[in-house]
């Protein structure tokens, strides 16, 4: 793994998503894009847009964002040396690409789901899941039906259910992308974080009782 590519949430941009790099560091160089299309619903940016979404369009509106989220982890280097870190909307985008056969060193989805089923695939790179039981947005059971397809499909993803935590991001769901450093980051300690560091609030992603929150990007 060369690169980490950390792909924001519907509404946001990829700026939002630095401060969680910032709790991981040192990393391998990481990269924040932006999605392809303005938010339709406010500011911010979009993968795909959720205005009317349901359980029966999002697939389509998921395999319509596909190239254009191909050519932007593209854009970066070989996406088998990128890994890929989405919440809420950039995961469902990381999973589907990779469920629709782009090479990957691997995916952390926080916060994040498939829109169903997905087609066999032989040669899955790593998946976690990284999700919390409370998360109003993204019920624990869709993250449980997201692990079922992924197991179908032939991949052995890894889900980690955090209780209490909501749609968001806490310390646990940091060592989840830690444990992706490479061997000689984790062994000089820098990137598995300790107590979140306090007081800050920036970028849309701040911290509360010891839990990060990213807002906005918190739907579909």
């Amino acid at each position: 793994m060369k690169r980490i590519l950390f792909l924001h949430g519907v509404g946001s941009s990829g700026g939002a998503m630095r401060p969680l790099a910032e709790e991981l560091d040192p990393l391998p160089e990481a990269f924040f894009p932006d999605g392809p299309a303005p938010f339709d619903a406010g500011q911010g940016r979009q993968w795909f847009s959720v205005t009317g979404i349901s359980e029966a369009n999002r697939p389509e509106r998921i395999a319509a964002a596909l190239p254009d989220f191909r050519q932007i982890v593209a854009r970066f280097g070989d996406p088998r040396e990128s890994l890929l870190v989405g919440f809420s909307q950039g995961a469902i985008m990381a999973l589907h690409a990779v469920a629709a056969g782009l090479p990957a060193a691997g995916v952390v989805a926080l916060s994040g789901r498939l829109a169903g089923p997905v087609p066999l695939r032989p040669d899955w790179p790593p998946v976690t899941l990284v999700h919390g039981s409370a998360d109003p947005v993204m019920p624990p059971a869709i993250v449980r039906a997201t692990e079922t397809w992924l197991r179908a499909a032939g991949a052995e993803p890894r889900l980690h259910l955090f209780e209490g935590l909501g749609h968001g991001i806490d310390a646990g769901g940091l060592r989840c992308c830690a444990a992706f450093a490479p061997n000689d980051a984790r062994k000089r300690g820098g990137v598995t974080p300790g107590p979140l560091r306090p007081g800050r609030q920036r970028c849309g992603l701040h911290r509360t009782d010891g839990r990060i929150r990213i807002t906005p990007g918190d739907t579909r």
